[in-house]
């Protein structure tokens, strides 16, 4: 049976846990070769880079911060020394400080549009050389769905995700014509290692909201992320994807 990303590259940010942990094994068992960032988590990286390679792809990690700029530029020079090529970037990176906005200060809402969004700028920057020298691309940003609907206590959460959805667009609108595609993933919902901090009544009281009356995995994103980076997505772009289980519906 043929894997739908034999033979691609990808980067994907942020991809030691959570959403990124799941894309990664997703791409990986589809064939793709993989370079993925971490921050603080060396041990994790290590261990998600050994787990990577014993299925038969070539993986690295690479400790670098996607909201800063030139190490951005720094890491895409790198992995192409050592991949040859880049089909494929995910920005995944991602943090939450979430407070009600009379409580919420300066600096939380520019560390979260900084690490969230400008990390987005960053490295669709630094990849978009190469993808317009190879005429080809797909750039895949997870977004979420509180940046389409909003969320209380989230306002800086919000502003970077609805940022991403925009910036996406007009990325769609500016590199369709060199074949490079951009698209956004908006995740509800999704059980991660985050949620798992969560009163056991205040998941349960998500899942009846939802009309599938679940929580999402991290691989219900991943496959959302493979379809994106496959040759199946050929003709998409400029598109917000909701894998949200029906929440916005």
């Amino acid at each position: 049976m043929n894997k739908l990303l034999e033979g691609k590259t990808a980067i994907i940010t942020g991809a030691t846990r959570g959403i990124g942990h799941g894309i990664a094994i997703a791409f990986a068992n589809q064939g793709c070769n993989l370079a993925f960032t971490y921050n603080n988590s060396v041990d994790a990286a290590q261990v998600l880079e050994n787990k990577l390679n014993a299925l038969g792809v070539k993986a690295k990690g690479y400790r670098s911060n996607a909201a800063d700029f030139i190490q951005s530029q720094k890491l895409v020079d790198l992995v192409l020394k050592d991949f040859g090529m880049v089909d494929v970037l995910v920005n995944n990176a991602g943090i939450t400080k979430d407070n009600l906005l009379m409580r919420l200060i300066e600096e939380d809402f520019d560390k979260v549009i900084e690490v969230n969004l400008k990390s987005v700028f960053n490295m669709t920057k630094a990849i978009q050389r190469a993808f317009l020298k190879q005429r080809s691309g797909s750039l895949i940003h997870m977004s979420s769905v509180v940046g389409l609907k909003g969320n209380a206590g989230q306002s800086n959460y919000a502003a970077s995700k609805a940022g991403i959805i925009g910036f996406s667009k007009a990325i769609a609108l500016e590199l369709g014509s060199r074949n490079i595609r951009s698209n956004v993933i908006a995740p509800g919902f999704i059980e991660t290692e985050m949620t798992d901090q969560l009163a056991g009544d205040v998941v349960q009281k998500w899942r009846e909201g939802i009309p599938l009356k679940r929580g999402g995995k991290p691989e219900d994103v991943a496959n959302a992320c493979v379809f994106l980076a496959s040759d199946l997505s050929n003709y998409i772009t400029g598109q917000v994807l909701q894998v949200d289980g029906g929440m916005l519906t």
